[in-house]
């Protein structure tokens, strides 16, 4: 079985004892697939450049970037750039064999550009242009399998590929919750979502509440409610990956010493495809 794990790319996040436990995993023969985030790298960048990052609300009340030409710019620049060489570095200093990969590579992550958004601001629906987005439709499973059959691990980046009207191709920018659950689908893995919370709480504010697990809808239907901000993504994200065949998915604290091999034995919240209802109707508006 393979895990595909995705760092969450928030300042409190510590990648450290993921990295570390990514190197036991792979020791003891597992295949591993790490994908990352790094908006707050990404805003860092932009605001150094003088540049104020932009965030839209959709009409269905989910946050997401809203990435122009410039910071498509920077977005290149520093996700498949500094922050997939520094884990790649890392990784190799704990003896694993990683292989760097944007979702550009060989089709990795493709999908079609979306130019236009449909925002929600001061109470009325608009549509802003110029965005440099897309939603993940194919990933090239064959291409991980093959690095991985290699005896080398994956890490892998947005930016997409997007598709243009013309026919052609441009790197756009996707959600890397998304990105990692497209992955573990493709790949039918088990997906751990590691973040800087304990997993999803029932009161955003109380770890205490933390919920352990959802396998029937109606519990599946509870984390939905509980979820708040960051976390409704990762939820989205979630249930995108148990749609297209993941074998389960834990979000999870980053911050421990063990932290994937904890989630896969139970700790943090675990979603089973039990969880999920015949019908879904899950906001696809947030994938910038």
């Amino acid at each position: 079985m393979t895990t595909v794990v995705k760092i969450g790319g928030a300042r409190a996040v510590d990648p450290e004892g993921a990295l570390a436990d990514v190197a036991s995993l792979v020791d003891d023969g597992e295949d591993v697939v790490l994908t990352h985030g790094g908006s707050t790298a990404v805003d860092e960048t932009l605001e150094e450049l003088g540049k104020e990052p932009t965030y839209v609300e959709t009409p269905g009340g989910v946050v997401g970037r809203f990435t122009d030409e410039e910071t498509m710019d920077v977005f290149k620049m520093v996700m498949p750039g500094r922050l997939n060489t520094d884990l790649v570095e890392s990784l190799h200093n704990e003896g694993v064999d990683a292989v760097g990969l944007a979702g550009t590579d060989g089709k990795l992550l493709c999908g079609t550009r979306k130019s236009a958004v449909r925002v929600k601001e001061d109470g009325k629906k608009k549509i802003k242009r110029g965005d440099h987005s897309g939603k993940i439709e194919s990933v090239n499973a064959d291409l991980l399998e093959t690095i991985l059959a290699g005896g080398y691990t994956p890490v892998v980046s947005v930016p997409m590929l997007g598709k243009e009207k013309s026919g052609g191709y441009t790197a756009v920018n996707a959600d890397a919750d998304r990105a990692a659950a497209a992955i573990a689908g493709a790949l039918e893995a088990d997906l751990v979502v590691l973040t800087d919370v304990s997993g999803i709480y029932e009161d955003p504010d109380d770890e205490s509440t933390t919920i352990d697990s959802a396998s029937t809808p109606e519990e599946f239907e509870a984390v939905k409610d509980a979820a708040e901000g960051f976390m409704t993504k990762k939820v989205m994200a979630a249930e995108e990956a148990l749609e297209g065949g993941a074998a389960s998915v834990t979000v999870a604290t980053a911050n421990a010493d063990e932290p994937i091999t904890s989630a896969l034995a139970g700790a943090g919240t675990t979603l089973e495809p039990g969880a999920l209802a015949d019908e879904h109707d899950a906001d696809t508006e947030a994938d910038e």
